[in-house]
């Protein structure tokens, strides 16, 4: 039998909600003992993320203070979780995705010489300015995993034309769409949860076409969010939407949104959401505009158009549905683009079609197996 000491890595919501699935795969598994180990990179966010899926941190390297740069935030992560592997000894790491946080852990698992593991491995914009510093920290990732979980085919032929020939590459789903799905039953199954849920957003108008906004890209930080107000402006002149905006914490984000849309009727501001809500709120709205990851893949999978707030994406599959179409930050296009969903049925109909290209909802399952046979070999 294994015996074998896991230790997750994790500081943002994103990365929590798609370690969660790996966690509770890892849980159910004998013969592996996860250890969560949080960096506190989003705090009141990754709280409730835990609240979601009845889970919680083994440890907190609490590294996050005022104003700090990301070259703060890689040495103490480094140093931090150095004491922590040393103290809990480890048999693999496991990472996920692009964030610093994820590139400062696998640093230090490098450095201990203990196995690392890349949930989300492979995804490329083959562009270090965009997304930035993503590109570089997932690329920085996959030079050093021994177990690169890429969620599709075009993300594991990436890592076969990279420098990192040691490491495998596993073809396993994304386990996001592992924990979109578990939530979206929990949702249907639960009609309690749902009135709940609810009567929480009773701002919510029946008669208004509801957009969900997600925005805090770095590269848009200043004149680029600037333009994004500007075009959501436009687009809440419409008069028959309704745009509500989970607005990020970060200031760079928080205080150009509060002042450019705080004050307009159609345009309902509200603090980040709890996970289950937010499925909710993309299960009520007719569109998504966003500069998210996540809801690439998420918005597919329910059906749901996605207008993608970037010039690139390291998620062309998501494109390939046709459910998403990248607009970039110009105020002229994302309205004509959000009139052309939303003033031809048409159109929306053949974007509004659930697609998958992320997986079935099972891609914690292949890991936990890959990672069996990692310490089996």
């Amino acid at each position: 039998m294994l015996n074998k000491r896991i230790l997750l890595v994790f500081g943002t919501r994103p990365e929590g909600i798609k370690m969660m699935p790996v966690l509770r795969a890892l849980r159910a598994r004998a013969g592996m003992t996860p250890i969560v180990c949080i960096t506190g990179q989003h705090r009141q966010m990754l709280d409730q993320v835990f609240a979601a899926f009845a889970e919680q941190a083994d440890c907190d390297l609490d590294i996050m203070q005022p104003n700090q740069t990301l070259a703060d935030i890689t040495a103490r992560v480094l140093q931090r979780l150095g004491a922590v592997i040393a103290a809990e000894r480890p048999d693999l790491v496991l990472v996920h995705g692009d964030t610093t946080t994820a590139m400062a852990a696998a640093l230090a698992a490098f450095y201990a010489r203990l196995p690392i593991g890349h949930v989300e491995a492979g995804l490329r914009s083959f562009d270090l300015q965009q997304p930035w510093p993503e590109e570089f920290n997932r690329v920085a990732i996959d030079c050093i995993a021994d177990l690169m979980f890429a969620p599709t085919e075009g993300a594991a032929a990436n890592l076969a034309r990279e420098y990192n020939r040691r490491g495998r590459v596993l073809i396993t789903g994304n386990s996001g769409i592992d924990a979109l799905l578990h939530i979206a039953a929990r949702l249907q199954a639960d009609s309690a949860l749902s009135a709940e849920i609810a009567a929480r957003y009773p701002f919510l108008d029946p008669a208004r076409r509801l957009i969900l906004i997600t925005g805090h890209r770095r590269e848009s930080f200043g004149e680029g969010f600037a333009r994004i107000c500007d075009g959501l402006l436009a687009v809440a002149a419409r008069g028959d939407v309704q745009l509500v905006y989970p607005v990020h914490l970060n200031p760079q984000v928080r205080d150009v949104v509060q002042a450019r849309l705080g004050a307009h009727p159609a345009i309902q501001l509200i603090a980040p959401v709890e996970y289950v809500d937010m499925v909710y709120l993309m299960q009520r709205a007719h569109l998504l505009i966003t500069d998210s990851g996540g809801i690439q893949e998420e918005g597919p999978a329910l059906g749901k158009p996605v207008l993608v707030m970037r010039e690139v994406t390291e998620r062309p599959e998501a494109l390939a549905t046709g459910n998403v179409q990248l607009i970039g930050t110009d105020p002229a296009r994302m309205r004509a683009c959000v009139d052309a969903l939303l003033d031809d049925p048409a159109e929306y109909a053949a974007r509004a079609r659930p697609a998958f290209p992320y997986g079935d909802g099972q891609a914690a399952e292949r890991m936990i197996d890959a990672i069996e046979e990692f310490f089996a070999r």
